[in-house]
């Protein structure tokens, strides 16, 4: 039976697979105990899979683009009754294609995970980090949220959402001992880009950052409790630095280029 009496404890959404669950396997390696969230059943297969006899894995079925899913997150951390020491606020999807042909509900559903969730898990849990003194925050962002992203519109003005609160709530924060990190990952190697319709383009038929690199370069900076962090490949890094000083057309151009799609065949 596992005791959490010496270990912390970790929240990360959309933990079943991908970036997420390589974080949760972070946090299991580095003492804490974790709950990971997902929408589909597979968590709990998932959650059994990486257990231990020395850290406990809670499992938690929700939809996290939905008030109501929400909710059920936050009722079963209070009956859990175990103050959250960090949460990666990781769980995102995409919409790919031109904007004229992309379904609303499709885009507003994940306007929804990827901003609207964020905010509420964030406030959640950041005042009762605040009120301890203590706490470590990862939003997931992207390198698509430093540029315009052609046939990933709305997708990238999320991740570019993500990036602007959390830089903004880290400053917020700075003298609460209550660190707020950004994530920027690169293209990586998950099934994002299948569930985004962006199979038959460049950015999705290229070669990909492993998720557990990914991963681990995000947890080792939040924390250290930077602001943010390019995380994954050389290529990757680069990539962000360059979009620091490109005219925002450039990257519009270049982003443009490896997600129209029928990209992936073109030569």
């Amino acid at each position: 039976m596992a005791t959490f009496n010496n270990r912390k404890f970790a929240v990360v959404t959309g933990g079943s697979s991908g970036i997420g669950l390589e974080l949760a396997k972070q946090f299991l390696a580095n003492q804490f105990d974790v709950m990971i969230i997902a929408e589909g059943p597979d968590i709990h297969s998932v959650a059994r899979e990486i257990h231990s006899d020395e850290a406990t894995v809670y499992p938690q079925e929700a939809d996290l683009a939905t008030p109501e899913g929400i909710d059920r997150v936050c009722r079963v951390l209070e009956d859990l009754h175990r103050p959250i020491d960090a949460i990666a606020l990781n769980a995102g999807v995409g919409v790919g294609g031109p904007f004229l042909e992309t379904d609303l509900d499709a885009e507003r559903r994940m306007i929804r995970l990827n901003c609207d969730a964020v905010v509420a898990l964030a406030k959640y849990a950041v005042n009762q980090m605040v009120t301890r003194g203590q706490g470590r925050v990862l939003i997931t962002s992207s390198i698509a949220g430093t540029m315009p992203a052609p046939f990933e519109a709305v997708y990238g003005a999320t991740k570019a959402f993500d990036l602007s609160f959390a830089e903004a709530l880290h400053h917020e924060l700075k003298d609460t001992g209550v660190t707020v990190t950004a994530m920027q990952p690169g293209p990586t190697d998950t099934r994002f880009f299948e569930r985004a319709g962006l199979e038959n383009t460049k950015v999705g038929t290229d070669e990909k950052d492993d998720p557990a690199d990914v991963a681990r370069q995000g947890f080792e900076a939040m924390m250290k409790g930077k602001d943010k962090v390019v995380v994954g490949s050389v290529k990757t890094k680069m990539t962000g630095m360059a979009n620091e000083v490109l005219p925002e057309t450039v990257k519009a151009k270049q982003h443009a280029k490896l997600a129209e799609p029928g990209s992936g065949r073109k030569q």
